[in-house]
């Protein structure tokens, strides 16, 4: 089930969707999905203009548990997450998630498991400014 895991990172550097693509790439794979969380320039109809992203420093020990859980599923060949953390512009991305699978019905539900899960219980938070002066921390699972 761990070989299935191909790539996990959190990390301060720009995410690139041909990374996660490359990492998940089978010749065994009929389907693949993939997943991008961007920056929006919005949220609950009030404008943004900074956003920062903040993980504990055991946050990838909790991305691995959420993807050998999904790993579990002997469907699932391939899979791998990376998530973005420090100031990020509107149109960044900030997560990007995918998997491989042998047909494209069990890639698009494992992936969606997938950023289900790390939203629900990977402890990375997101501290976003909006332009009226006020500020908010989101994702404090």
């Amino acid at each position: 089930m761990t070989e299935a895991i191909r790539l996990l990172d959190i990390r301060g550097s720009a995410l690139s969707s041909d990374e996660v693509l490359a990492a998940i790439a089978d010749p065994a794979a009929g389907g693949t999905a993939l997943f991008i969380g961007t920056v929006r320039n919005h949220d609950h109809d009030r404008p943004v203009d900074e956003l920062t992203y903040e993980a504990h420093p055991e946050a990838l020990k909790h991305l691995r548990d959420v993807a050998e859980r999904i790993c579990a599923d002997p469907a699932v060949i391939a899979l791998a997450a990376v998530h973005r953390t420090g100031p990020l512009e509107i149109g960044d991305a900030a997560v990007i998630v995918g998997v491989a699978a042998a047909h494209r019905e069990l890639a698009f539900a494992a992936c969606r498991r997938l950023i289900d899960d790390l939203k629900a219980e990977v402890p990375i938070w997101k501290h976003q400014h909006f332009t009226d002066g006020a500020s908010e921390w989101v994702g404090t699972c």
